[in-house]
């Protein structure tokens, strides 16, 4: 048996998947903050704050709350990118051992680094669909933002069930 002190410390190379969502995850930061910057002054003092499941507008506030996603968005990236370069401080089940080790390391830092990548994308799509909506675009939430969410919900399902799997 395992305890936090006795998990082995491996290094195990990220996937080309990996990279890939990493890349796409750094891009959709980088847009996030780009959106922002690019029609800060166009917009209006009060902006759409929150958009209903209907897809409509239900509470507007100061265009300074946009940038409640960006902020939270880098906190969440920074602290699931800690978590996944230490797998070996992950919760793992009874089954764990050194033969298995590699396994459930890769699969929890896989979860980790897509749910990173995933949630960037979604705030990045959210702060698009506000600004555009700020500045008098016909625009909504929509189902875009749905499949994101989604996909978000699929991977961590997949990634519990692979969990499982693992013997």
């Amino acid at each position: 048996m395992f305890n936090e002190s006795t998990k082995p410390k491996l290094h195990i190379p990220k996937t080309k998947l990996e990279w890939g969502f990493d890349t796409v995850g750094y891009l959709a930061l980088a847009t996030m903050f780009v959106v922002l910057i690019v029609n800060w002054s166009d917009l209006p003092a009060q902006v759409p704050a929150h958009v209903g499941a209907n897809g409509q507008v239900d509470r507007w506030g100061s265009k300074w709350e946009l940038l409640i996603l960006p902020v939270i968005g880098i906190g969440l990236h920074f602290f699931l990118f800690v978590l996944e370069k230490f797998p070996e401080t992950h919760n793992y089940p009874a089954n764990f051992n050194e033969k298995n080790a590699v396994a459930f390391y890769t699969n929890s830092r896989q979860t980790m680094n897509y749910t990173r990548n995933i949630i960037n994308v979604l705030f990045t799509y959210s702060v698009i669909e506000v600004t555009s909506l700020a500045l008098g675009h016909d625009s909504s939430l929509g189902l875009l933002f749905y499949m994101i969410l989604g996909l978000l919900f699929i991977v961590l399902g997949y990634k519990i069930y692979k969990t499982f799997q693992i013997k």
